[in-house]
């Protein structure tokens, strides 16, 4: 079957894996900073060159047979998400966004004013994805939000996964106006139902006929045999297929996993979060078996600065052991040099630092939390979003991650604290971690060979 080199143009960093198919082995992997304000192919040739020197140390021949790439390269898939209700269609919006790899810029909800729009047009998202109301519920809204969204001034898809009543005069009054629009089912057909996979489909087909090319990649790549998917949903999907296995290989059960990345932390959940212990009443949307958010105020690079800045508001510093002072100058440094690669002790602690704070933060946000309201009966112990407190394992990838010397300590930042009981965190997990970071590579592997790419992910994570 030969070699296979996988590659991802990320954001920050254009990380290439080289797996042998038949002997179903890490050969090596390299990195070099993703050159996209140039030509990406500049970094994707230096870390080609310096895998290719890693692979021939081995004596082997290097001869790629299948060649796949993801991307984020470029700001990645910039959605927003326009919805009815915040808890509810909106929500739903979000969920079907970012679990198709995006990055969501903004939601709206209720009727779009004219500010709104022009926010929009500044905003500048890859794509609109459009829903609200539930089949046969209320039409007047997102038919209004149609209207504003046609007078737009800038070139953007619309997807349109709203109420299938409205779905015919909003398409008319998009294409009236030059917009390309295109119809799926609704993501909320009815109160109590996520119906997100059309909606997931529909953006990752986009975002490789359209998005891709708008962003100039694609003719840059002619190396490659195919751009497959955004990066965090090749993570996404290796993170599923470890979880529930496929038909011929064993999955390993629930799990969350957390990516600490320069621009953005990624956690995902692979497991239905129903309430275990305590009693309690689910309210708000039913939670998707995976499930993913992105906190773009916790990346170690890009957004370092507003990582601090969160970090003091949420008083998350009290143990730190650097002066504030000290750390305020290394994370504006970071924050403008986001290539920087740590190498001295205090860089490294203050990485550590970064990392672990964006790991808790993006945990707490992610996980269920209860309230407890107190009726004329007897008290009630109400859970908004997934209870993971069973979840027997977390898997630790990106850079803030891999690098730390001592990465399971990142990673306990994940662990139910009984100072915060109403957030419903995992109790005693084992860690995983991504040590050669072939997440992204195994995700691209499993759309053509997914048994061989579970195998390899089992057999090159580690425990810690």
């Amino acid at each position: 079957m030969g070699i296979a080199l996988l590659v991802d143009f990320g954001s920050t960093f254009t990380k290439l894996v080289a797996i042998d198919l038949e002997k179903e082995i890490f050969l090596g992997s390299s990195y070099y900073p993703t050159t996209v304000e140039t030509d990406v192919m500049i970094g994707f040739k230096k870390a080609l060159n310096e895998l290719n020197k890693k692979i021939s140390k081995k004596n082997i021949d290097i001869d790629y047979d299948l060649k796949l790439a993801c991307s984020s390269a470029a700001g990645g898939l910039k959605i927003v998400a326009v919805g009815l209700v915040p808890l509810l269609t909106s929500q739903a919006a979000k969920i079907a966004a970012l679990g198709a790899g995006g990055k969501v810029l903004k939601v709206y909800s209720y009727k779009l004013t004219a500010d709104e729009r022009d926010e929009i047009e500044i905003l500048k998202p890859d794509l609109i994805l459009l829903s609200g109301g539930t089949d046969g519920g209320n039409e007047k809204v997102i038919i209004h939000n149609a209207k504003v969204l046609s007078q737009l001034k800038i070139d953007v898809p619309i997807v349109y996964a709203g109420n299938k009543c409205s779905a015919t005069i909003a398409k008319r009054i998009l294409k009236e106006n030059k917009k390309s629009v295109s119809i799926i089912e609704n993501i909320l057909p009815e109160l109590n139902y996520l119906n997100i996979e059309p909606a997931k489909e529909l953006i990752r087909k986009l975002f490789l006929s359209n998005i891709i090319k708008a962003k100039g990649l694609s003719k840059r790549m002619d190396f490659l045999s195919s751009v497959l998917m955004p990066t965090p949903s090749a993570v996404l999907k290796a993170g599923q297929l470890l979880a529930k296995g496929t038909d011929n290989e064993e999955g390993i059960g629930d799990l969350m996993l957390i990516d600490v990345g320069g621009a953005t932390t990624d956690v995902c959940s692979y497991s239905l979060g129903l309430p275990g212990t305590g009693g309690f009443v689910v309210k708000g949307l039913p939670q998707p078996y995976m499930k993913r958010t992105v906190e773009g105020d916790l990346g170690i690079r890009f957004s370092a600065m507003n990582l601090l800045n969160t970090a003091k508001k949420e008083n998350f510093m009290k143990k730190c052991k650097i002066k504030l002072k000290d750390l305020d100058k290394k994370v504006e440094k970071l924050s403008r040099n986001i290539n920087f690669i740590a190498k001295d002790e205090k860089d490294i602690e203050v990485d550590k630092l970064l990392s672990a704070i964006s790991t808790k933060i993006a945990i707490n946000r992610h996980v269920g939390k209860f309230q407890t309201k107190y009726t004329p009966i007897s008290p009630v112990n109400i859970l908004y979003g997934k209870d993971l407190r069973d979840v027997p394992t977390v898997l630790g990838t990106g850079g803030g991650v891999i690098k730390a010397k001592n990465p399971k300590s990142i990673l306990e930042k994940s662990i139910f604290d009984e100072d915060e009981p109403y957030i419903l965190k995992p109790k005693s997990p084992k860690f995983l971690l991504d040590k050669y970071y072939i997440m992204f590579a195994v995700g691209l592997l499993a759309q053509k060979m997914p048994d061989l790419a579970l195998r390899l992910l089992k057999k090159h994570l580690i425990y810690i």
